[in-house]
């Protein structure tokens, strides 16, 4: 076979949503991918896709992030089976970036790479007492219950009747859901049985989503909303702002339905219900409470301030401390350095134009970036779409020019690989644990039961 002749090798870093979809655009479907309001061909030769992953399961956030109470959100790792089934696809699980692999190697190895290793760290509050133990990041929390192999061993303290949660996107407001739903309703999701067991033996009452800034500035979205006033048996209150400084007609529909859904909240009557959600606003962390462990959070005051046809918060002065023995961090998701690559450490991403990785001013050859490690941790899964297709334009736009002398034929690289990694997950070995957790959820009534080890 010429070097004409040969298939594209890619290999794709991150088995997530960012790089499924990017191997679903260079494996491209019959139709074409949708570009400039129609179906297009982007790709005009055979391209063949590794897809590696550090963990031994692929899908990423789909499995590891979205709430268990939302299947609906899963329902996106179909497009993700069908593009693992097409012809060129390989998976290798369990295989680690700068473990078993590194970036140069893989630039070797391959025409091209594409790093879609999203965003592994957390923002940061910035003040003291964060790091005292009973303090944990949304992230890693909600890793615990979807049971994601680094959160395993957790084992948050659920024994005090009130959690706190710094942060009001739509994270704190799964996680407000996840602590306040009946045991029964988690128990026919596909929740790690882990944090079912100790989320039955909960003792907590109210949850506390506190937010800086006004109503007006909500980071949750207004579905997300309303389906907190429809858990059993939870009031749901609204404190610490007013919800009114006559701007409606300013607003923008979407912050409209949620003012209005902040407003029904505030005006229903509390039932004395055995656990609440308290919506409060206008409040900054200080400092976090305790000597050894969290025994509280201090909350600044904020004041809203009308400025023409917008609001900005300034700090009161007054300041309000409140117990607690779980403080959860829901303040973002922030990049961490790649082995090998190049990082932006204020934004928390690689350096990239158009997804060609950037070092030094110059362009790497055959290096490209998609995902949350692109453009940082913002954008529903779908978003990742569009990114992709836009690093694999820019790829495709690149093949004269990618430096592939050395690339290894499919067989030498699982080769090697294999032999790095004895505990290696292939797809074969993907699709008998996915049949087995299916058939386990099957007995339990749910949609399957995690193979966590």
């Amino acid at each position: 076979m010429t070097e004409s002749e040969r298939p594209t090798r890619v290999a794709v870093v991150g088995a997530g949503p960012a790089g499924m979809y990017a191997a679903g655009h260079l494996l491209e479907a019959p139709g074409g991918t949708y570009l400039d309001g129609r179906l297009q061909q982007l790709v005009s030769h055979d391209v063949e896709v590794d897809v590696l992953d550090r963990l031994p399961t692929p899908w990423g956030l789909v499995r590891h992030g979205v709430a268990p109470d939302h299947p609906d959100k899963k329902l996106v790792q179909r497009v993700f089976e069908e593009t693992a089934g097409r012809r060129g696809y390989r998976f290798f699980g369990n295989v680690e970036l700068g473990r078993d692999v590194s970036a140069a190697e893989l630039s070797e190895w391959y025409d091209a790479v594409v790093f879609a290793t999203g965003a592994a760290g957390d923002t940061r509050l910035r003040i003291p007492g964060e790091d005292l133990p009973g303090s944990i990041s949304a992230r890693a929390f909600v890793a615990w219950y979807n049971g994601h192999p680094d959160a395993t061993d957790l084992d948050p303290d659920l024994s005090g009747e009130r959690v706190v949660l710094i942060g009001n996107g739509n994270v704190a407001l799964d996680i407000a859901r996840i602590l306040t739903l009946p045991v029964a309703e988690l128990a026919r999701t596909d929740i790690a049985d882990h944090a079912l067991s100790a989320l039955s033996r909960s003792r907590i009452r109210e949850v506390v989503i506190v937010a800086r800034r006004a109503h007006l500035h909500a980071s949750f979205n207004n579905p997300e909303l309303e389906e907190l006033g429809r858990l059993p048996g939870v009031d749901v209150v609204v404190e610490h702002d007013d919800l009114s400084y006559g701007l409606r007609d300013a607003l923008d529909a979407t912050v409209r339905r949620k003012v209005t859904t902040l407003q029904r909240y505030a005006t229903k009557p509390q039932h004395g219900h055995e656990r609440r959600i308290v919506l409060r606003f206008l409040s900054s962390p200080v400092r976090v409470l305790g000597d050894d462990r969290v025994t509280g959070i201090r909350l600044g005051t904020n004041r809203a301030v009308l400025d023409g046809d917008t609001v900005r918060t300034e700090p009161t002065g007054v300041e309000e401390d409140l117990a607690t023995g779980l403080l959860l961090r829901s303040i973002g998701y922030f990049g961490t350095p790649m082995p090998g690559l190049p990082f932006d450490d204020h934004r928390g991403v690689i350096p990239n134009a158009a997804g060609r990785i950037i070092e030094n001013g110059t362009p790497m050859p055959g290096r490209y970036v998609t995902g949350w490690a692109k453009r940082g941790p913002r954008g529903i899964i779908g978003t990742n779409k569009v990114c992709a297709r836009d690093t694999v334009r820019s790829l495709l736009d690149d093949l004269e020019r990618l430096p592939t002398a050395r690339t290894l034929t499919a067989a030498d690289v699982e080769s090697v690989i294999r032999s790095r990694c004895p505990s290696v997950v292939d797809q074969q070995s993907w699709l008998i644990r996915d049949a087995q957790e299916r058939r386990a959820g099957r007995a339990a009534g749910r949609p399957r039961v995690k193979i966590l080890t």
